[in-house]
């Protein structure tokens, strides 16, 4: 048995590693701003409150964890006005910086921070460009985030010898949360369709395997520094558009013009009018063994 430390474990990913660490036996302790909220939706687990923004009593909680996992940020898909990439970033960049203070204080260190990333490293790409973790970031304001989160994580491992990874984590499918919970809306109401041009590669991953590459993270120590976090086989839009319609019995033929996105997104638009084809090299030559490949089976386990 081992004990888990996690941060933003009411969200989607969060809730479904939750449930696997406590079907194996572990300790889970939870980070929360609302203890009472947690403690009743993750039974199983203990609640400990904190404030992202400072430190306090919650330092404490992280001397003697084996394992801290950090998920916590705020949502980014939403319009980005000056406030908006304020909190975006304090909530991902500072954040991780303040954890890393609180393992400097702690007398038994974790022995591995593995903290969420984006494939938003690479920015908004062509198609056919191919991204590995060896590939050098993209620009744009999600690049940058990530750079700078990404670095934070970075510099922890270096000044406390903790082993650190960044999971570069795709558009997740699965059931109850994530990219796909929104993305469906228009489908059941006959309206789907690809958005814009329907080129932009989808690097989706099913929740379970973010699940699977997190613990491959947690407990093989040969894993450090990006891993990306996705499935073999990305699709574009329009793949992933015409997928989608196949699992619900929708029509898929119905563009929502870009300029439309834009108009209600602003900047923040690029996050689904373009995308990255990345690639899992690390995943793969570490052998592991994906529960889903094809974007069909994903979407099927998630909507029927």
């Amino acid at each position: 048995m081992k004990k888990i430390l996690i941060t933003g474990g009411t969200g989607f990913i969060g809730r479904a590693l939750i449930k696997e660490l406590l079907s194996r036996g572990d300790e889970v302790i939870v980070f929360s701003r609302d203890v009472a909220r947690a403690q009743r939706a993750l039974p199983g687990t203990r609640a400990v409150a904190w404030d992202p923004d400072q430190a306090g009593p919650w330092f404490e909680a992280i001397d003697g964890v084996d394992s801290l996992v950090h998920l916590a940020g705020e949502p980014i898909a939403k319009r980005w006005n000056e406030a908006a990439r304020r909190d975006i970033i304090r909530s991902r960049v500072e954040t991780t910086r303040l954890l890393g203070d609180a393992i400097a204080r702690a007398k038994k260190k974790p022995t591995s921070f593995i903290c969420a990333s984006a494939i938003g490293y690479y920015g908004p790409q062509p198609p056919e460009k191919v991204f590995d973790e060896d590939a050098p970031a993209g620009e744009g304001f999600l690049a940058d985030v990530v750079v700078r989160w990404e670095e934070a994580a970075q510099v922890l491992a270096a000044q406390q010898g903790v082993r650190s990874v960044q999971l570069r984590i795709g558009i997740v499918v699965g059931e109850g949360g994530g990219a796909l919970e929104k993305m469906i809306t228009p489908f059941r109401l006959f309206a789907g369709g690809p958005i814009g041009d329907g080129r932009q590669m989808i690097s989706w991953i099913h929740v379970d395997d973010v699940v699977g590459l997190t613990l491959l993270a947690m407990e093989n120590e040969s894993v450090q520094g990006p891993f990306n976090v996705v499935a073999p086989n990305p699709v574009n839009g329009e793949e992933l558009a015409k997928a989608i319609g196949q699992v619900l019995g929708r029509p898929s033929w119905l563009r929502v013009p870009e300029a439309v996105v834009r108009l209600g997104l602003g900047d923040a638009a690029e996050i689904i009018t373009t995308g990255q084809n990345v690639h899992p090299k690390r995943a793969l030559e570490l052998g592991y063994k994906f529960h889903y490949t094809d974007v069909v089976t994903a979407l099927e386990s998630t909507l029927r």
